[in-house]
């Protein structure tokens, strides 16, 4: 993809609780793009097999309900910050896709080979809205690893539990950490030639500081 004709993308992957949600929101917002939470798209299609009692320990049958589901891209603005999500026959279930129940499916049906085929179609369509910060855990290694903009965020496990206690959530961060780095299929992984940004001790302003410097300087060299 020549990035000078098509849409920019900026990747920004990452462990649990690394600040990937929050810094991505930052920085689209400071460059007017449009911001993409593919965690979200994976927790909707949880949410939608416990809805229709899949069973999301049976591959094919989420294989199977992801084939199946009506679910299209839609683009809306919240707080001045213009964001992509997927509505299934028109509702987007915000609060429900963060429900313990829908949390604990994610990790499994993020899991299925067949789903991260249809994931990775529907978020390389994401391209449709305009130039994208897109986070989530495979975007610089599998759904855009052609862009020149990858950021890889980390954090101390100890910081990184305290945020998510902080959120009135208890994880076994190492056990997901340990999962997801496994996974057969687009495992998380440093993508060749992202910046890696530990933030153990950086407010969300400080680390989003350093990416967007980092992108500008880029387009800067671009020119």
């Amino acid at each position: 993809m020549n990035l000078k004709k098509h849409p920019m993308v900026i990747a920004i992957d990452g462990t649990s609780a690394s600040g990937k949600s929050t810094n991505a929101k930052l920085v689209a917002k400071a460059l007017g793009y449009v911001y993409v939470d593919t965690g979200a798209m994976y927790r909707t299609l949880a949410w939608y097999c416990l809805q229709k009692h899949v069973d999301v320990r049976e591959e094919k049958a989420v294989a199977a309900a992801c084939r199946q589901w009506k679910a299209k891209l839609d683009c809306h603005v919240k707080d001045d910050l213009p964001s992509i999500r997927l509505l299934v026959e028109g509702y987007f279930p915000e609060k429900e896709i963060r429900t313990p129940e829908t949390a604990a499916a994610v990790a499994l049906v993020a899991a299925v080979p067949k789903v991260r085929d249809w994931m990775k179609k529907t978020q390389r369509d994401c391209i449709q809205f305009g130039n994208l910060v897109m986070e989530g855990r495979d975007i610089g290694t599998n759904v855009f690893p052609e862009t020149d903009y990858k950021f890889y965020l980390d954090a101390s496990l100890a910081e990184r539990s305290a945020r998510r206690a902080a959120d009135g959530v208890h994880e076994n961060l190492a056990a997901r950490d340990q999962r997801d780095s496994q996974r057969a299929v687009a495992p998380l992984m440093i993508a060749l030639g992202a910046v890696v940004v530990n933030n153990s001790g950086q407010t969300p302003n400080q680390t989003s500081g350093l990416i967007i410097a980092e992108i500008k300087k880029r387009l800067g060299e671009k020119r």
